[in-house]
């Protein structure tokens, strides 16, 4: 493995939120070691628990929102930590992030190359020779950089694996490991979505694939090279990385998925035990909002990527199928309020959150809600997250 990156300590450049805001993710302010505190003072009013009733309406069990500023700080949580029960959502409970996850990897992959140690125009078969090919995938036509912002024509592997796809399924697989090379080799199955660079389609397989290249160029781990980079670095004591473990540690509400038999809004199976291996680099991360505040606001604030690795980072294309633009492993969002901001959404059984942070750090959103909830779920948390992003003091 390798020696612990150094971490930069710049301070975060406040600006006026009257600038430029986003909608997915809560920010926190520059501090002495890990260079983020908790400290700011409480709002006055509390719009924020309007917004968490707002999501628990469209049908969530349980609701749990943080958003974080230099001027103030906000939490509210709606629900129950488990449905039947009048067990209040935990503070600051820990829960699975989803593709959120591909942030942090695609930080990892940009780490590297500004280290001189890969490429983006480095080509997949450079770095894991023989893997992609078969049914029009082939790579030597397809580049890392292409990897982070779903061009490649990967298919993606979701469909494939039972746990994700039926209640039959997941009681049947909930324990099972799969290796990253497993889960390519299913998606090589598929026929390639479109030529590498001629279109865009979202496949977590590109981030399986990611996690496979870190490994090679770093020599550690896809959990190691993001604990010893990203979260022991960030003091993100919440944060885990898991690779087989199947269990969340900690206080933490229960995930539910009815798996679209449309039985009801907060009614399914409990599926908060996944071994999340099928995950690994796209969607495996355990977090709480405040260690993803603590995330975002230091990578948009510069402390993670230099300018350059992170101009390259938040430099988007149209990304039709999710109606945003969308960079390396990030998204820009609009901002009700005019401009835009960066998160990225995320679901992984039972689990479905939205980030958001400001360009330049300083004011970030994170909201996440438990069960599938309703046709609204995802509009509401979406509109917590530009709302208090565009929100001035």
């Amino acid at each position: 493995m390798h020696a612990p990156r150094r971490f930069r300590r710049g301070p975060l450049v406040m600006t006026s939120l009257a600038a430029v805001v986003l909608a997915a993710s809560t920010g926190l302010t520059a501090a002495a070691s890990t260079g983020l505190t908790h400290a700011a003072r409480p709002r006055q009013a509390d719009p924020l628990q309007q917004e968490v009733d707002a999501i628990h309406d469209t049908g969530a069990v349980g609701v749990s929102a943080e958003v974080t500023s230099p001027d103030a700080d906000g939490t509210a949580r709606a629900g129950t930590a488990e449905a039947g029960t009048e067990r209040p959502m935990p503070r600051d409970g820990r829960f699975r992030i989803g593709s959120a996850t591909k942030t942090f990897t695609a930080t990892v992959v940009l780490q590297l190359v500004e280290e001189g140690r890969m490429s983006l125009e480095d080509t997949v078969e450079r770095w894991l020779p023989g893997v992609v090919e078969g049914k029009g995938n082939d790579g030597r036509k397809i580049s890392v950089r292409q990897l982070l912002q779903h061009t490649s024509g990967i298919p993606d592997i979701k469909a494939d694996i039972p746990a994700l796809n039926s209640a039959k399924g997941y009681r049947a697989e909930r324990f099972r490991t799969y290796a990253p090379g497993e889960l390519v080799a299913m998606a090589m199955r598929h026929g390639r979505t479109f030529p590498p660079g001629k279109g865009w389609s979202y496949s977590n397989t590109n981030y399986i694939l990611a996690a496979m290249i870190i490994e090679k160029a770093a020599g550690g781990s896809w959990a190691d090279e993001v604990k010893d980079r990203i979260i022991r670095p960030l003091g993100m004591e919440h944060t885990s990385a898991p690779d087989t473990f199947p269990f969340i540690r900690g206080p933490h509400a229960r995930g539910y998925a009815a798996f679209g038999t449309g039985t009801g809004t907060r009614t399914g199976i409990d599926v908060t035990t996944l071994d999340p291996s099928m995950a690994v680099g796209s969607g495996s991360i355990i977090s709480t909002t405040h260690d993803l505040n603590r995330f975002y606001a230091a990578l948009l604030g510069g402390r993670l990527l230099d300018p350059a690795r992170l101009d390259e980072m938040t430099t988007t294309m149209t990304a039709p199928e999710l109606g945003v633009a969308y960079g390396l492993g990030i998204a820009e969002i609009e901002l009700p309020c005019g401009g835009s901001y960066f998160g990225h959404v995320g679901e992984l059984l039972g689990y479905r959150m939205w980030s958001g942070v400001t360009r330049d750090g300083s004011r970030s959103a994170v909201v996440y809600a438990t069960g599938d909830g309703g046709k609204d779920t995802g509009k509401a948390m979406s509109a917590l997250v530009g709302q208090e992003l565009c929100r001035t003091r």
